[in-house]
C-alpha cells in the first residue's frame, strides 16, 4: 500500500516532485491545487500524485503572498438545527479541499449579529463569507459597504445583490404534498407557516403546499395550516396537539422541516395515532435523525453537498476577483419515501 504521508527522516515532497510524478508542469499542479480549470484526467493524475507523495501545500505562505488569511466564514441562524449542522460540515469539507479553514458564526437570526456578518465580521478576519440571513433583506444587503466577497444561502434574499444558492422550495413543497395526495389522503395539514414572514422559506413552502392541493382538487382548509414560531421539535409537537384536537383531524401532515416532523410524530404516537396508517407524515431537509427514527421519515432531500460545493465555488470566484453580475444557483432536490408515508390504506382512528 502506498503511504500518503512522508516517512520519518525523508524530506517533504515538493510541488516539483508532484509535477514529475504526474508528468505535468509545476504550473498545472498549482492550477489543480488552486481549483483552476484543468482537464479531468490531468486533475486525477495530479491528485493521485499528491496522495502518493503525501504532498502538503504551504498554504500559509501562499495566502501571505496573496494578502489573504486563508479563512472563510460561515454564518447560520442556529447550529443546533441539524440541517445547518450537516450543511456546515459539508462546507468545511469542501473548503478544506481548496486549502481554506472555515470559522462558523451563529447569528440567532438577530439584526445585530447579522449586521456584524455583512459588515465583514471584523477587519481582515475572513477572505469571504457564506451567509444564511433571517433578519436581513435584500435592501440591507445592498447597502453594505464592506467589500468582503459574500455568498447568500436560503430564500430570504434572492435575485441579487450578491451570489445566491438555494433550492426550488415551491416545487419541493408541491412534490411533498402531491405525494400525500397521491396516497389517497384528503385532509392534508401543513405545519410551519409563518404569516409574518413575507419572504423566505416558510412562505415559499406554503405556496407549494397550496398549489399541490389545488392541483389535486382538494380544498385548502385554513384550520389545517398551522403556524410555528420556530422550527424546533417542540413547535412541531405543539402543532400536532392542536391538529389532533380538531373535530376532523388530518390524515396527513406536511411539515416544513424535519425537526417539526419529528416533534409532530412524537405527539401523534403519544395520542394513539399510527403512522402512517392513521396519519402520514412528510418532512423537509433529510436530516440523519429522520432516517433513523422509528418510523423513518419521508422527506424532501435537498442536495446539501451541492449547496456546499456551489457556495464555495461562487465565493472562490469572487475572491479571485472574477467580475460578473450576481449569480443564482438552484440545486436539485428529491423526495425520499420512507416508512412515515409508506402505506396507502387508512383505518379510522378509534380514540
Amino acid at each position: 500500500m502506498t503511504s500518503t504521508s512522508p516517512q520519518p527522516g525523508r524530506r517533504s515532497a515538493s510541488m516539483k516532485d508532484v509535477a514529475a510524478r504526474a508528468g505535468v508542469s509545476v504550473k498545472t499542479v498549482s492550477n489543480v491545487i488552486n481549483g483552476a480549470a484543468v482537464g479531468a484526467g490531468t486533475r486525477e493524475r495530479v491528485q493521485r500524485a499528491i496522495a502518493d507523495l503525501g504532498y502538503r501545500p504551504n498554504i500559509s505562505a501562499r495566502n501571505l503572498r496573496r494578502g489573504r488569511t486563508g479563512i472563510l466564514a460561515l454564518a447560520v441562524p442556529e447550529l443546533d438545527q441539524p440541517y445547518f449542522a450537516e450543511l456546515a460540515r459539508l462546507i468545511v469539507d469542501a473548503a478544506e479541499e481548496h486549502g481554506y479553514t472555515i470559522i462558523i458564526d451563529q447569528t440567532g437570526g438577530g439584526d445585530r449579529r447579522e449586521q456584524y456578518v455583512i459588515d465583514g465580521m471584523g477587519a481582515k478576519l475572513a477572505d469571504g463569507v457564506i451567509f444564511s440571513p433571517v433578519a436581513m433583506d435584500r435592501l440591507d444587503i445592498a447597502r453594505r459597504v464592506d467589500t468582503t466577497p459574500l455568498v447568500l444561502l436560503g430564500e430570504r434574499v434572492s435575485a441579487g445583490p450578491a451570489d445566491h444558492v438555494a433550492i426550488d422550495n415551491v416545487a419541493a413543497a408541491r412534490t411533498a404534498t402531491a405525494h400525500l395526495a397521491g396516497l389517497g389522503r384528503r385532509r392534508i395539514a401543513a405545519i410551519g407557516a409563518q404569516p409574518d414572514h413575507a419572504q423566505g422559506t416558510s412562505r415559499l413552502r406554503e405556496t407549494g403546499f397550496r398549489a399541490a392541493l389545488e392541483e389535486a382538487g382538494l380544498p385548502v382548509e385554513e384550520s389545517l395550516i398551522v403556524p410555528a414560531r420556530e422550527y424546533h421539535r417542540r413547535d412541531g409537537a405543539e402543532a400536532a396537539a392542536y391538529l389532533t384536537e380538531l373535530e376532523h383531524p388530518p390524515d396527513a401532515v406536511f411539515c416544513f422541516n424535519d425537526t417539526l416532523a419529528l416533534g409532530a410524530m412524537r405527539t401523534l404516537h403519544d395520542r394513539g395515532y399510527r403512522i402512517p396508517q392513521d396519519v402520514a407524515v412528510v418532512g423537509f431537509d433529510d436530516i440523519d435523525d429522520g432516517r433513523y427514527n422509528v418510523p423513518s421519515l419521508t422527506t424532501v432531500s435537498p442536495d446539501k453537498a451541492g449547496i456546499a460545493r456551489s457556495a464555495l465555488r461562487l465565493l472562490l470566484d469572487r475572491i479571485e476577483a472574477i467580475d460578473s453580475p450576481p449569480r443564482e444557483v438552484t440545486v436539485r432536490h428529491e423526495l425520499r419515501v420512507r416508512e412515515s408515508s409508506g402505506m396507502t390504506t387508512r383505518r379510522p382512528h378509534s380514540g
